[in-house]
């Protein structure tokens, strides 16, 4: 494997997470609150037991206080409603996260519009998202924040590149198709109801790919000496974890990869801290 193709995103994170590490450590000398993360989990989906587990395991490295509040799949919308309103007037609490999916008798747009945008630290709320399309944001979502901070390590030229974006999720999609627009980048997106999505990838400088389906793109319908940016996590037919990317089949013909697993996933959760001391920050006029 050519390592000087590899955009190492557990390298970068761990960067981030040594400088988040220092910051707390210093809340601590001056004897202030640490910052705090409440995670809430409805039912026991598998997938989203690992997320939170990684998520915690996480902010107590860096010495982020996280508690987890797991609810029954029975709970009823307007008792979740409830326990975030309590949440959003706790001020020993600095950021929230609802822990998605949902269970189908919830509507999870109302329950992400229902935190206060004080303590949205996944940056999902209508205001932060508006304010991210007009360029006025401090605060952005964890894995489009993570993808832009690894380009930007790398000294990955935005401006003038064409960039394919191929997904249009409201958590990773849109944002991220705004913050490159924003970066003069020019920004075309593609989903499932594109026709001829080859013609487009083979136009990319820099490819972004968040679809959730295994190894979809493929050398040949890639450009020579493209950058591409794999946001999926599957598992591939023999159960091992791969990305939307036929990564072993196009890396010799890209100019650099992320890899996965150690590509966006781990900068995803980095960006995430770098929220969370935002907030506090924020919330305790530092």
């Amino acid at each position: 494997m050519d390592k000087t193709k590899i955009i190492d995103g557990k390298m970068v994170s761990d960067l981030i997470k040594a400088k988040v590490t220092t910051e707390v450590n210093e809340i601590k000398k001056k004897n202030h609150r640490v910052p705090n993360l409440t995670i809430i989990q409805i039912g026991d989906n598998k997938a989203s037991s690992t997320y939170i587990k990684n998520k915690k395991i996480t902010c107590e490295k860096v010495g982020i206080i996280c508690n987890v509040l797991t609810h029954p799949e029975t709970i009823t919308e307007a008792e979740l409603l409830n326990i975030i309103n309590q949440l959003n007037h706790d001020s020993t609490i600095d950021a929230i996260i609802v822990q998605l999916p949902l269970p189908r008798h919830i509507n999870s747009e109302k329950i992400i519009n229902s935190i206060t945008i004080k303590k949205d630290v996944d940056g999902f709320t209508p205001k932060i998202l508006g304010n991210l399309m007009l360029g006025h944001y401090q605060l952005l979502p964890g894995t489009p924040k993570g993808i832009m901070l690894l380009l930007k390590h790398y000294q990955i030229e935005l401006a003038g590149q064409h960039v394919v974006v191929i997904g249009r999720s409201n958590i990773v999609g849109k944002p991220l198709a705004n913050l490159l627009i924003n970066a003069s980048a020019t920004v075309t997106v593609c989903h499932s109801q594109t026709k001829n999505l080859s013609f487009f990838t083979k136009q990319a400088d820099i490819l972004i790919v968040a679809v959730g389906q295994p190894k979809i793109i493929t050398s040949e319908i890639i450009k020579e000496n493209a950058i591409i940016i794999d946001v999926g996590i599957n598992r591939d037919q023999d159960n091992k974890l791969c990305g939307d990317v036929d990564f072993e089949n196009v890396l010799p013909k890209v100019k650099m990869i992320t890899p996965v697993p150690g590509g966006v996933g781990p900068m995803t959760i980095a960006a995430l801290l770098e929220n969370i001391l935002y907030l506090y920050y924020q919330n305790n006029n530092f």
